[in-house]
């Protein structure tokens, strides 16, 4: 048993450290080589070329060791091309508030769509085997109304997740539109270079305050009602429903 526990917390530290691991390499790196390159004599296309080859590192580590694709890896690199992109181009105001929406509003989307997909998001994200008795629930739920009831609670729960995306997006599109301001005609090339830096570091700062917090107080919403019902579904309690070892 003692063996079990061990290797139960190694596995979660593990679990953790990769996560970690994801998000440094492929979206916070990559961000600070884009902002802060031009500090320390990196010409931009340069910068864009190092930047994306964290996520696309990545991304071909992932699908080599595991047969899929790395969703965060994809994602990371996607937003660093976008982003590079119109920054090498010296494009902003609107271009950069378009962008900034469009990556949650498509994830949104495709939330949206596995709701109605044997495989609702929610359900494939969040209930996980690892951390929670799914033997034990599928148990519980031993009539074909209860069955029918938890599906759509994870088919609603998916829908619900999807809304917290496009609310992102909306604040998303909001926040870029104060903070990256048209680009002066009459700049140089580096002068739009450096604003563009600086407008970046803005919303890298703001958006953890205007849009990441929200964000987690909508799905910690979401999670409340949903394991909430599950509990009154199943008439199991949280040290029942969660796995300890």
């Amino acid at each position: 048993m003692l063996a079990r526990v061990r290797f139960s917390t190694y596995h979660g530290r593990m679990q953790k450290n990769d996560s970690f691991k994801n998000i440094l390499f492929n979206i916070i790196i990559p961000v600070l080589i884009l902002n802060k390159g031009h500090k320390y004599g990196l010409e931009p296309k340069y910068a864009v070329v190092l930047a994306l080859s964290f996520p696309l590192f990545f991304a071909a580590k992932s699908l080599f060791e595991t047969k899929k694709a790395n969703f965060i890896a994809l994602l990371g690199l996607s937003n660093v091309l976008v982003s590079g992109t119109l920054m090498l181009m010296a494009l902003g105001g609107i271009w950069f508030a378009i962008k900034e929406a469009a990556f949650p509003l498509l994830i949104g989307i495709f939330v949206l769509i596995s709701s109605f997909s044997t495989k609702p998001f929610f359900k494939t994200l969040f209930m996980n085997p690892a951390t929670f008795d799914i033997a034990l629930i599928d148990s519980r739920l031993d009539t074909d109304e209860k069955k029918t009831r938890f599906d759509l609670l994870m088919r609603h729960t998916t829908q619900l997740l999807s809304l917290s995306f496009l609310m992102s997006a909306i604040l998303n599109f909001v926040l870029s539109l104060h903070i990256f301001t048209p680009l002066p005609e009459d700049f140089t090339d580096v002068q739009k270079q450096q604003l563009l830096n600086e407008q970046l570091g803005q919303m890298t700062l703001y958006s953890m305050g205007v849009i990441l917090v929200p964000s987690i107080l909508f799905l910690g919403g979401i999670m409340y009602y949903t394991f909430n019902r599950i509990f009154k579904l199943t008439g199991l309690k949280t040290d029942e429903l969660i796995k300890t070892t």
